[in-house]
Protein backbone atom coordinates (compact mmCIF):
# COMPACT_ATOMS: atom_id res chain seq x y z
CA UNK A 1 0.00 0.00 0.00
CA UNK A 2 1.43 3.60 -1.14
CA UNK A 3 0.70 7.02 0.10
CA UNK A 4 1.06 9.86 -0.66
CA UNK A 5 3.23 13.15 1.17
CA UNK A 6 -0.34 14.38 2.34
CA UNK A 7 -1.46 10.86 3.24
CA UNK A 8 1.47 10.19 5.21
CA UNK A 9 0.79 13.71 7.07
CA UNK A 10 -2.57 12.57 7.63
CA UNK A 11 -1.53 8.77 9.42
CA UNK A 12 1.16 10.85 11.77
CA UNK A 13 -1.63 12.32 13.18
CA UNK A 14 -3.41 10.29 13.58
CA UNK A 15 -1.16 7.85 15.57
CA UNK A 16 -0.54 10.80 17.66
CA UNK A 17 -4.11 10.29 18.57
CA UNK A 18 -4.31 6.33 18.83
CA UNK A 19 -4.88 5.79 15.48
CA UNK A 20 -3.81 1.74 15.69
CA UNK A 21 -4.85 1.55 11.70
CA UNK A 22 -2.52 4.16 10.37
CA UNK A 23 0.25 2.97 13.04
CA UNK A 24 -0.01 -0.96 11.29
CA UNK A 25 -0.27 0.88 7.56
CA UNK A 26 3.43 2.50 7.98
CA UNK A 27 4.62 -0.43 10.27
CA UNK A 28 7.33 -2.51 7.86
CA UNK A 29 6.28 -6.23 7.41
CA UNK A 30 8.04 -8.69 9.43
CA UNK A 31 10.45 -11.11 7.99
CA UNK A 32 9.13 -13.61 10.83
CA UNK A 33 7.33 -13.66 13.77
CA UNK A 34 8.24 -11.25 16.60
CA UNK A 35 10.10 -12.13 19.71
CA UNK A 36 8.59 -11.83 22.88
CA UNK A 37 11.41 -9.47 23.78
CA UNK A 38 10.19 -7.59 20.42
CA UNK A 39 6.82 -7.41 21.28
CA UNK A 40 7.28 -6.46 25.17
CA UNK A 41 7.01 -1.95 25.34
CA UNK A 42 10.04 -0.46 26.15
CA UNK A 43 8.77 0.84 29.41
CA UNK A 44 8.06 -2.88 30.18
CA UNK A 45 11.66 -3.89 29.42
CA UNK A 46 12.93 -0.86 31.98
CA UNK A 47 10.65 -2.74 34.17
CA UNK A 48 12.32 -6.03 33.64
CA UNK A 49 15.99 -4.21 34.02
CA UNK A 50 14.96 -2.54 37.34
CA UNK A 51 13.56 -6.20 38.83
CA UNK A 52 16.76 -7.77 37.86
CA UNK A 53 18.91 -5.12 39.52
CA UNK A 54 16.80 -5.47 42.77
CA UNK A 55 16.88 -8.85 42.36
CA UNK A 56 20.86 -8.76 42.26
CA UNK A 57 20.97 -6.28 45.37
CA UNK A 58 18.56 -8.28 47.12
CA UNK A 59 20.60 -11.55 46.53
CA UNK A 60 23.83 -9.94 47.72
CA UNK A 61 22.42 -8.41 50.93
CA UNK A 62 21.52 -11.70 51.88
CA UNK A 63 24.35 -13.61 51.05
CA UNK A 64 26.20 -15.03 54.03
CA UNK A 65 29.82 -15.24 54.23
CA UNK A 66 31.72 -18.68 53.84
CA UNK A 67 32.72 -20.65 56.67
CA UNK A 68 36.50 -19.60 56.33
CA UNK A 69 35.36 -16.16 56.29
CA UNK A 70 33.49 -17.03 59.75
CA UNK A 71 36.51 -18.98 60.83
CA UNK A 72 39.25 -15.75 60.53
CA UNK A 73 36.37 -13.84 61.84
CA UNK A 74 36.31 -15.91 65.23
CA UNK A 75 39.77 -16.13 65.17
CA UNK A 76 40.17 -12.86 65.40
CA UNK A 77 37.81 -12.38 67.98
CA UNK A 78 38.94 -15.02 70.41
CA UNK A 79 42.43 -16.19 69.39
CA UNK A 80 41.48 -19.61 69.66
CA UNK A 81 43.25 -22.11 67.04
CA UNK A 82 41.45 -22.61 63.49
CA UNK A 83 40.43 -25.81 64.48
CA UNK A 84 39.18 -25.15 67.21
CA UNK A 85 37.04 -22.16 65.73
CA UNK A 86 35.88 -24.43 62.87
CA UNK A 87 34.60 -27.29 65.25
CA UNK A 88 32.66 -24.52 67.10
CA UNK A 89 31.01 -22.87 64.21
CA UNK A 90 29.92 -26.32 62.61
CA UNK A 91 28.13 -27.66 65.58
CA UNK A 92 24.52 -27.86 65.25
CA UNK A 93 23.24 -25.44 68.07
CA UNK A 94 25.70 -22.47 66.76
CA UNK A 95 25.01 -23.30 63.17
CA UNK A 96 27.84 -20.47 62.04
CA UNK A 97 26.80 -18.09 64.67
CA UNK A 98 29.04 -16.02 65.57
CA UNK A 99 28.00 -15.13 69.11
CA UNK A 100 26.89 -18.38 69.66
CA UNK A 101 30.79 -19.78 68.70
CA UNK A 102 32.39 -17.42 70.99
CA UNK A 103 29.98 -19.21 73.79
CA UNK A 104 30.64 -22.49 73.05
CA UNK A 105 34.47 -21.95 72.79
CA UNK A 106 34.67 -20.28 76.38
CA UNK A 107 32.32 -23.06 77.59
CA UNK A 108 33.83 -26.31 75.63
CA UNK A 109 37.27 -24.50 74.60
CA UNK A 110 38.69 -22.94 77.91
CA UNK A 111 37.73 -25.88 79.80
CA UNK A 112 39.62 -28.23 77.08
CA UNK A 113 42.51 -26.69 77.02
CA UNK A 114 42.63 -25.37 80.88
CA UNK A 115 42.29 -29.65 81.12
CA UNK A 116 45.36 -30.34 78.85
CA UNK A 117 47.46 -27.66 80.54
CA UNK A 118 46.75 -27.81 83.96
CA UNK A 119 50.01 -28.89 85.67
CA UNK A 120 52.47 -27.94 83.58
CA UNK A 121 55.67 -26.37 85.09
CA UNK A 122 55.47 -22.41 84.70
CA UNK A 123 58.49 -20.36 85.48
CA UNK A 124 58.15 -17.82 83.02
CA UNK A 125 55.86 -14.32 82.83
CA UNK A 126 55.05 -10.70 83.19
CA UNK A 127 54.45 -8.35 86.61
CA UNK A 128 51.99 -5.66 85.72
CA UNK A 129 51.75 -2.01 87.79
CA UNK A 130 48.60 0.36 87.85
CA UNK A 131 48.78 3.42 90.17
CA UNK A 132 45.39 4.98 90.36
CA UNK A 133 45.68 8.16 92.95
CA UNK A 134 46.35 6.88 96.62
CA UNK A 135 46.33 3.15 95.42
CA UNK A 136 48.08 1.03 93.61
CA UNK A 137 48.43 -2.62 92.34
CA UNK A 138 51.60 -5.09 91.43
CA UNK A 139 50.19 -8.77 89.93
CA UNK A 140 52.33 -11.34 89.02
CA UNK A 141 51.31 -13.60 85.80
CA UNK A 142 52.72 -16.94 85.22
CA UNK A 143 53.38 -18.59 81.81
CA UNK A 144 55.25 -21.93 80.38
CA UNK A 145 57.55 -19.94 77.74
CA UNK A 146 58.50 -16.40 77.58
CA UNK A 147 57.48 -16.36 73.96
CA UNK A 148 53.69 -17.04 75.54
CA UNK A 149 54.64 -13.99 78.16
CA UNK A 150 55.70 -11.34 75.71
CA UNK A 151 52.87 -11.87 72.95
CA UNK A 152 50.43 -8.75 73.64
CA UNK A 153 47.45 -11.19 74.59
CA UNK A 154 49.66 -12.03 77.90
CA UNK A 155 50.64 -8.96 78.54
CA UNK A 156 46.86 -7.28 78.11
CA UNK A 157 45.52 -9.65 79.99
CA UNK A 158 48.32 -8.90 82.74
CA UNK A 159 47.33 -5.52 82.45
CA UNK A 160 43.14 -5.88 83.02
CA UNK A 161 44.26 -7.70 86.33
CA UNK A 162 46.07 -4.96 87.49
CA UNK A 163 43.48 -2.54 86.33
CA UNK A 164 40.55 -3.93 87.81
CA UNK A 165 42.43 -4.71 91.31
CA UNK A 166 43.27 -1.12 91.75
CA UNK A 167 39.82 -0.54 90.91
CA UNK A 168 38.86 -2.33 93.42
CA UNK A 169 41.09 -1.44 95.93
CA UNK A 170 39.33 -3.20 98.99
CA UNK A 171 42.02 -4.44 100.93
CA UNK A 172 45.86 -2.99 101.79
CA UNK A 173 48.55 -5.88 101.36
CA UNK A 174 47.72 -9.47 99.63
CA UNK A 175 44.82 -10.39 97.99
CA UNK A 176 42.71 -13.34 98.11
CA UNK A 177 43.38 -13.91 94.41
CA UNK A 178 40.75 -16.47 94.04
CA UNK A 179 37.54 -14.78 95.21
CA UNK A 180 39.05 -11.63 93.38
CA UNK A 181 38.69 -13.82 90.24
CA UNK A 182 35.38 -15.14 90.90
CA UNK A 183 33.76 -11.33 91.36
CA UNK A 184 36.22 -8.97 90.09
CA UNK A 185 35.55 -7.55 86.20
CA UNK A 186 37.44 -6.84 83.28
CA UNK A 187 37.44 -3.15 81.30
CA UNK A 188 34.70 -5.32 79.17
CA UNK A 189 32.36 -6.23 82.02
CA UNK A 190 33.32 -9.86 81.91
CA UNK A 191 34.67 -11.77 85.30
CA UNK A 192 38.17 -11.82 85.35
CA UNK A 193 37.89 -16.19 86.05
CA UNK A 194 36.40 -16.04 82.50
CA UNK A 195 39.26 -13.71 81.16
CA UNK A 196 41.88 -15.80 82.19
CA UNK A 197 39.87 -18.88 80.54
CA UNK A 198 39.75 -16.88 77.39
CA UNK A 199 43.61 -16.37 77.40
CA UNK A 200 44.34 -20.00 78.05
CA UNK A 201 42.46 -20.75 75.32
CA UNK A 202 44.05 -17.85 73.09
CA UNK A 203 47.37 -19.07 73.97
CA UNK A 204 47.22 -22.79 74.65
CA UNK A 205 49.67 -22.84 77.89
CA UNK A 206 48.86 -22.72 81.79
CA UNK A 207 48.54 -19.59 82.90
CA UNK A 208 48.39 -18.59 86.88
CA UNK A 209 47.45 -15.41 88.75
CA UNK A 210 50.79 -16.12 90.75
CA UNK A 211 50.68 -13.04 93.46
CA UNK A 212 48.36 -9.68 93.77
CA UNK A 213 49.11 -6.70 96.12
CA UNK A 214 47.31 -3.69 96.42
CA UNK A 215 49.06 -0.68 98.22
CA UNK A 216 47.04 2.31 99.68
CA UNK A 217 48.99 5.00 100.99
CA UNK A 218 48.87 5.99 104.62
CA UNK A 219 48.28 9.30 104.86
CA UNK A 220 46.79 12.08 102.27
CA UNK A 221 50.73 13.88 102.37
CA UNK A 222 51.66 10.79 100.84
CA UNK A 223 52.96 10.33 97.04
CA UNK A 224 52.89 6.33 95.15
CA UNK A 225 55.06 6.07 92.58
CA UNK A 226 56.44 3.00 90.45
CA UNK A 227 58.63 1.51 88.03
CA UNK A 228 58.72 -1.47 85.39
CA UNK A 229 61.80 -3.16 84.55
CA UNK A 230 62.29 -5.20 81.53
CA UNK A 231 58.96 -4.16 79.83
CA UNK A 232 57.81 -6.31 77.34
CA UNK A 233 57.20 -5.40 73.18
CA UNK A 234 54.22 -2.79 73.15
CA UNK A 235 53.55 -3.02 77.58
CA UNK A 236 53.46 -1.28 80.31
CA UNK A 237 54.54 -4.71 82.00
CA UNK A 238 57.73 -6.42 82.43
CA UNK A 239 60.17 -8.83 84.39
CA UNK A 240 60.05 -6.99 87.37
CA UNK A 241 58.53 -4.10 88.98
CA UNK A 242 58.34 -1.85 92.72
CA UNK A 243 55.85 0.77 93.75
CA UNK A 244 57.35 3.78 96.57
CA UNK A 245 55.36 5.24 99.54
CA UNK A 246 56.96 8.62 100.10
CA UNK A 247 55.10 10.84 102.50
CA UNK A 248 56.09 14.69 102.16
CA UNK A 249 57.32 16.14 105.50
CA UNK A 250 57.80 19.40 104.17
CA UNK A 251 56.61 22.42 101.82
CA UNK A 252 59.57 21.54 99.52
CA UNK A 253 59.09 17.87 99.15
CA UNK A 254 55.62 18.04 97.68
CA UNK A 255 57.26 19.59 94.34
CA UNK A 256 59.79 16.50 94.50
CA UNK A 257 57.97 13.74 95.84
CA UNK A 258 56.86 11.97 92.80
CA UNK A 259 60.10 12.44 91.53
CA UNK A 260 62.11 10.97 93.92
CA UNK A 261 59.21 8.02 94.22
CA UNK A 262 60.10 7.23 90.87
CA UNK A 263 64.07 6.81 91.16
CA UNK A 264 63.60 5.03 94.49
CA UNK A 265 61.34 2.43 92.84
CA UNK A 266 64.20 1.87 90.18
CA UNK A 267 66.59 1.63 93.39
CA UNK A 268 64.31 -0.86 95.02
CA UNK A 269 64.13 -3.18 91.68
CA UNK A 270 68.06 -3.09 91.89
CA UNK A 271 68.74 -3.70 94.92
CA UNK A 272 66.04 -5.60 95.89
CA UNK A 273 65.68 -4.93 99.75
CA UNK A 274 63.79 -7.48 101.95
CA UNK A 275 62.66 -4.96 104.82
CA UNK A 276 61.79 -1.15 104.71
CA UNK A 277 63.78 -0.55 108.15
CA UNK A 278 65.52 -1.99 110.89
CA UNK A 279 62.53 -1.88 112.84
CA UNK A 280 60.79 -3.56 110.33
CA UNK A 281 63.48 -6.79 110.35
CA UNK A 282 61.65 -9.83 112.68
CA UNK A 283 63.14 -10.25 115.77
CA UNK A 284 64.21 -13.78 115.24
CA UNK A 285 65.91 -13.04 111.91
CA UNK A 286 68.17 -9.97 114.10
CA UNK A 287 68.50 -13.02 116.89
CA UNK A 288 69.79 -15.49 114.24
CA UNK A 289 72.23 -13.37 112.78
CA UNK A 290 73.59 -12.36 115.97
CA UNK A 291 73.88 -15.69 117.05
CA UNK A 292 76.11 -16.31 113.82
CA UNK A 293 78.34 -13.67 114.81
CA UNK A 294 78.92 -14.50 118.18
CA UNK A 295 80.08 -18.29 117.02
CA UNK A 296 82.05 -16.24 114.56
CA UNK A 297 84.21 -14.77 117.28
CA UNK A 298 84.23 -17.58 119.51
CA UNK A 299 87.65 -18.29 120.90
CA UNK A 300 88.89 -14.88 120.46
CA UNK A 301 89.50 -13.92 124.05
CA UNK A 302 88.04 -10.35 123.05
CA UNK A 303 86.70 -8.77 125.88
CA UNK A 304 82.44 -8.44 126.25
CA UNK A 305 82.40 -5.09 125.45
CA UNK A 306 84.35 -5.33 122.34
CA UNK A 307 82.75 -7.85 121.27
CA UNK A 308 79.60 -5.74 121.10
CA UNK A 309 80.95 -2.98 119.50
CA UNK A 310 81.79 -5.47 116.70
CA UNK A 311 78.13 -7.03 116.80
CA UNK A 312 76.68 -3.63 116.50
CA UNK A 313 79.31 -3.00 113.29
CA UNK A 314 78.29 -5.71 111.84
CA UNK A 315 74.75 -5.84 112.32
CA UNK A 316 75.06 -2.28 110.58
CA UNK A 317 76.43 -3.85 107.41
CA UNK A 318 73.59 -6.44 107.88
CA UNK A 319 71.11 -3.89 107.89
CA UNK A 320 72.73 -1.93 105.37
CA UNK A 321 72.17 -5.56 102.92
CA UNK A 322 68.37 -5.91 103.45
CA UNK A 323 67.14 -2.45 104.68
CA UNK A 324 65.67 -0.28 102.08
CA UNK A 325 66.55 3.17 104.44
CA UNK A 326 70.23 1.81 105.44
CA UNK A 327 71.28 1.08 101.76
CA UNK A 328 73.13 3.45 99.71
CA UNK A 329 70.90 5.07 96.69
CA UNK A 330 71.60 3.65 93.56
CA UNK A 331 70.16 6.01 91.06
CA UNK A 332 71.20 9.41 93.44
CA UNK A 333 74.22 10.95 92.70
CA UNK A 334 77.43 10.09 95.80
CA UNK A 335 75.28 6.97 96.73
CA UNK A 336 73.40 8.63 99.82
CA UNK A 337 71.83 6.59 102.44
CA UNK A 338 68.75 6.41 101.14
CA UNK A 339 66.82 7.57 104.72
CA UNK A 340 69.09 10.57 104.60
CA UNK A 341 68.53 11.35 100.68
CA UNK A 342 64.65 11.09 101.26
CA UNK A 343 65.18 13.51 104.64
CA UNK A 344 67.23 16.03 102.54
CA UNK A 345 64.38 16.30 100.11
CA UNK A 346 61.54 16.90 102.94
CA UNK A 347 60.48 13.20 102.59
CA UNK A 348 59.80 10.33 104.15
CA UNK A 349 59.97 6.31 103.15
CA UNK A 350 56.74 4.52 104.29
CA UNK A 351 56.37 1.52 102.33
CA UNK A 352 57.47 -0.23 99.32
CA UNK A 353 56.55 -3.25 97.31
CA UNK A 354 58.76 -5.26 95.21
CA UNK A 355 57.56 -8.27 92.64
CA UNK A 356 60.20 -9.92 90.35
CA UNK A 357 59.76 -13.16 87.77
CA UNK A 358 63.43 -14.31 89.60
CA UNK A 359 61.51 -13.72 93.46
Amino acid sequence: MFLSRAGLRSCGARIATGNTRCASVLAPTAPSAPTAAAATPLHNNNNNNNNKINYIQSFSTAAKPSTAQLVKQLREMTGAPMMECKKALSTPEVDHDLEKAQEWLRKYGSAKASSKVAGREALEGLVGVKIEGDRASIIKVKSETDFASRSETFSTFVQEIADAATAAGEVNGDVDIGAFMASAKDSKGQVLSETLNDAILAIRENIQVDSMVIMKASSDKSVLAGYVHGRAPNSTCGSAAAVVELEVTSDAGSEKAEEAAKKLAMHVVAAKPTYLNPESVPEDVVNKEKEILLEKMTGTNKPPEIMEKIIAGQMRKFYEGICLTEQSHMVEEGNPKVSKAMKSLGLEVKNYTLVGMSK
